[in-house]
């Protein structure tokens, strides 16, 4: 029995987030309020995300133009639906008295409405990132939701990267301590089976080993103990992490894990133990401003405004370096890298326009960052580059995202089993036992 069509009503943040996503409704039709179009122009310049979506979009909208767009609507493709842009009306008499003709968003919710009560036998819904629009819909006894199409899945049982292994036969343990510290397995003998690059902690009555499966030889290697620069481990996933962080074989790393456990660290520790493969080291975070600080309204010229933003960066860098004398080399050689700009910190929307080529790329932050920020990052990546997005997929400071719909979730999602792929969560929080307990208490 075939379905029954809907009518699909959608806000611009939904555009904004993924320019692509009228081809992501099936058969249903798509309605375009005209107040979407005239937001989409304030965002039509610009080097940021956003401002990519509103141009792509209206391009794509622009390919499908004609007297139909307004009037009764044209076919998206084979097996969809129509899109229509809608003209403004009066606001709904229902409307009124709640909700003011000031605001766009109010606006949008009152074609939804109008469109509603016109279509009685087919099903209206709202399509939009704004919780709070979503609310307002509801209240009204309008269907609201999400645009759930690059949502993770399943949050609870997204892949960590690494397991624990117990009753291990004791054999298999020898074997590893003994050289080449490498040994045979079946990945299907694990349960579930083993996955490209995925770390073991392998544990029988008589001893313990951590360990890492290799799906080109079908073989678990040892890790032994590794240092980072100066930078050693405290714990088994630290360990993980940094050994995955210089694997030349996995060129795309993301390391996730809350406040305190060392995932930005170790990613420049890493990157610096291994600077003489790469023709640069570049550290670059995005930009989210916090209550509504933007980066127009701090004083200063922009390196000033920037400042804030980059300072974890320096930061992190600066543990390192304190490990060493103030005239040691190896404190020496940080100083020279970044004056010979070796070593590179600075907003991740200035990587936009340059070249990824045999670079060490962190993307710290990259929770804050949408599915197609990262596709976009990931595809500009050269020929020796390597690409490590480290992030805390629980503390979203951006507006529109959330654990499920962030840009770090579905890459753990998707990447997972992918041989160029390693990823480890970390778990222990190592800043100190006071930032432990504020993060696991507050």
């Amino acid at each position: 029995m075939a379905r029954r069509k809907k009518f699909f009503v959608l806000d611009t943040n939904v555009i904004l987030h993924d320019s692509s996503c009228i081809y992501n409704f099936e058969e249903h039709d798509i309605v375009i309020p005209i107040t979407v179009l005239e937001e989409l122009d304030q965002f039509k310049k610009g080097n940021q995300s956003i401002h990519y979506h509103a141009r792509h979009f209206s391009r794509s909208l622009d390919e499908l133009s004609g007297d139909k767009l307004f009037n009764g609507g044209i076919q998206i493709g084979p097996e969809k639906g129509k899109i229509m842009i809608r003209l403004e009306q009066s606001m709904h008499q229902a409307l009124q008295n709640n909700f003011t003709s000031t605001k766009p968003d109010h606006h949008i919710l009152n074609i939804a409405y109008h469109l509603a009560k016109e279509n009685g036998a087919r099903k209206v819904a709202l399509v939009t990132k704004d919780v709070n629009l979503r609310m307002k819909a509801k209240s009204v006894g309008l269907m609201a939701e999400d645009y759930t199409t690059d949502h993770v899945s399943d949050l609870g049982n997204l892949y960590s990267g690494c397991r624990l292994v117990e009753d291990v036969n004791h054999e298999l343990l020898e074997q590893l301590h003994q050289k080449p510290f490498e040994v045979e397995v079946d990945k299907e003998s694990f349960k579930p089976s083993l996955k490209p690059n995925e770390y073991l902690v392998l544990k029988s009555i008589q001893g313990s080993a951590l360990a890492t499966f290799y799906n080109a030889s079908s073989t678990l290697k040892k890790i032994d103990n590794l240092t980072g620069y100066g930078i050693k481990p405290h714990n088994a996933e630290q360990s993980f992490a940094l050994h995955c962080l210089l694997n030349p074989e996995s060129s795309l790393i993301t390391i996730s894990g809350k406040a305190g456990t060392g995932k930005t660290l170790l990613a420049l520790a890493a990157a610096l133990e291994c600077q003489k493969n790469f023709r640069q080291i570049l550290l670059a975070r995005p930009i989210i401003p916090l209550s509504n600080r933007d980066i127009g309204y701090l004083p200063g010229d922009i390196d000033s405004k920037l400042k804030p933003y980059m300072q974890p960066l320096f930061d992190n860098l600066g543990v390192i370096r304190n490990q060493f004398p103030v005239n040691s080399s190896r404190a020496q050689k940080i100083n020279k890298m970044l004056e010979e700009e070796k070593l590179v910190i600075e907003p991740l929307a200035y990587i936009r326009g340059r070249s990824l080529v045999n670079m060490f790329l962190i993307v710290d932050e990259a929770q804050n960052l949408t599915p197609h920020e990262v596709k976009t990052i990931i595809t500009r990546a050269g020929e020796g580059t390597k690409v490590i997005f480290t992030g805390d997929i629980y503390q979203i400071d951006h507006p529109y995202l959330d654990s499920q719909s962030n840009g770090l979730s579905y890459l753990i999602e998707k990447m997972q089993g992918q041989n160029l792929y390693a990823h480890v969560n970390l778990k222990k929080g190592e800043r100190s036992e006071l930032a432990d307990l504020a993060s696991n208490i507050l």
